[in-house]
This record gives C-alpha cells, structure tokens and sequence, in this order.
C-alpha cells in the first residue's frame, strides 16, 4: 500500500517537476544600454522671457555627426517626447529614407502651460475659462526669437532654413507669429488653427495686416479637416488669402474633407512636410 501510495504522489508532481526543468525563472536583470533605441535627445534651458525650465527634444538626421552639412530646422510646438515629437520625427524620418524629403532637423517644444503660451489676449469670456492663465503668446514668442533660436543656431548646424509649425491652438499660434513677426520663421505650418480664438480676432485683422506684410519669400502652409469646429474659419482665412496674400508669399490651403479635428494632423503634416521640403529631383537616386 505504501509503494502506491508513492507512486500516486510521484505521479502528481511529475507535470511540476517537469515544469520547474523547462521553465527558467524569469530574468530581471536591466536591459543593457548597448541595446537602447535612441530617436532624439533633449535638454532643459533657462528662460527669461518665461520665468521657467523648458525642456526642448532634438531630433538630428542619420549621419548628422559624421558630416558637415547644414540642415533646415524645423521648431515643433507641442514637441515634447509624450506630445507631438515621435509622430512628427516619424514621418520625417521614413520620408527622408524613402528619399521623398530632405533630411530636417526638428526641435521639439515641450508643454508647461500650453493654452497660456499658445493663445494670444482674448475678450470672449468663454475663452478665459478653458486654462487658469491665457494670453502669453507674446512672452511665448520671445522666448523663440531672443532664446530658442538663437541657442539652436549657435549650437546646431542650421542652414539659416527655419519653420514653425503647430496644430489647433499651436496652429493659431503658427498664424498670429506669421502676422506678428513673419521674419522670424521663413515657413509656416498651421494644421486645424483654432481661429475661434477671441471671436475670430485674427481673422478680423488678416485682411489690413496683409496689406502692408513683408512677406516675400515666406511659406505659409493652411489646412483643415472637413468635419471639424474648425473648418469654417480657416476656409475664410484661405478666402482672404485669395484676394490679399501679398506678392511674394507662397502659399497653400489642402484641406481634407475625409479628417477630422483628430486624425488630420497626420494626414496634412505628411502632405505639408513632403511638399515644403520635397528633395530635388538631381539629388534623388534610383530604388532598390
């Protein structure tokens, strides 16, 4: 009785001592660096304009260390590595491989307060309740011109070839710094602005301002889904710019009336990004 006994014990625990002899204990050992995947790197500066620590994310072409060459560079509002920063990269980075565009280099500008720095003053109540602080895009556009953009150029091998570009409430950034100071970036690229913004102030004054705008050789780059809260508006905005662009701007309008406010950022930032840096025919080679 006692053998069976065994043998009956033996038996249940054979499928666990089989187990324990073909299964290792999982490794918690870390990761080795050798095998990190780096897409960009960042640093935090010091801001005046801002009384703050912004961190800025930088993505650098392939080959960037071992050459020479000066890039365009292009500044990504909401560019910080949980915002916009992989996405944009991304399509830069397949479309430069692909030989569609030119290599870029792109900063990305990481949120603190976003809807304080990205808006300009507004009248409209209602506006004034979306963040506790509205309004900075002066102090926000400073920072850029006096900080940013100098640190960038003197750090990076810039070509001189700068752009902005934002969607929604960084696009109606895009615009008022396009009006506001069009030296500043020679490209401007504003996905779903958010016109709304102050009763449609920026709209209000396009037409004058563009009248008297030294734009010449300036790109601007418009779009907008077709099933938004934010066609209307920037379908008057490519409507004044039809009658009063200045000479010398180029300018786009591409809107998509298949996207929304949520999916149209792709599908016009791979549009804009393809068109505005599109690599010369001379300099493409033949595929594999």
């Amino acid at each position: 009785m006692r053998h069976l006994l065994f043998a009956a014990t033996l038996a249940s625990c054979l499928p666990l001592l089989g187990c324990a002899a073909r299964c290792p204990e999982p490794s918690h050992a870390p990761v080795p660096q050798d095998d990190a995947i780096v897409i960009g790197q960042s640093f935090v500066m010091d801001s005046a304009a801002l009384g703050e620590k912004r961190r800025i994310t930088v993505y650098l072409p392939p080959g960037y260390a071992e050459s020479r060459e000066r890039y365009p560079v292009m500044y990504l509002l909401d560019g910080g590595a949980a915002e916009d920063f992989h996405h944009i990269t991304g399509i830069v980075q397949v479309s430069v491989a692909n030989e569609i565009m030119r290599p870029l280099i792109v900063i990305g500008i990481e949120n603190t307060e976003r809807r304080r720095d990205l808006t300009g003053p507004t009248e409209n109540e209602k506006d004034k309740t979306i963040a506790p602080r509205v309004g900075g895009s002066a102090r926000f556009r400073a920072f850029l011109k006096n900080e940013l953009v100098p640190r960038i150029e003197r750090d990076y091998r810039s070509s001189g070839e700068r752009g902005l570009m934002g969607e929604s409430l960084a696009g109606l950034f895009v615009l008022e710094t396009f009006f506001e100071d069009p030296a500043l970036f020679g490209t401007y690229l504003a996905v779903s602005p958010s016109l709304w913004w102050n009763d449609g102030f920026l709209l209000a004054r396009a037409e004058p301002r563009l009248k008297v705008l030294s734009a010449q050789g300036k790109t601007l780059y418009l779009t907008v889904g077709g099933v938004e809260d934010n066609t209307e508006e920037t379908e008057r905005m490519a409507g004044i710019l039809r009658q009063h662009a200045p000479a010398g701007l180029i300018w786009h309008y591409v809107p998509f009336p298949a996207e929304a406010h949520g999916t149209v950022y792709h599908v016009g930032a791979v549009h804009a990004l393809r068109l505005l840096y599109a690599r010369k025919k001379t300099e493409a080679g033949g595929g594999g």
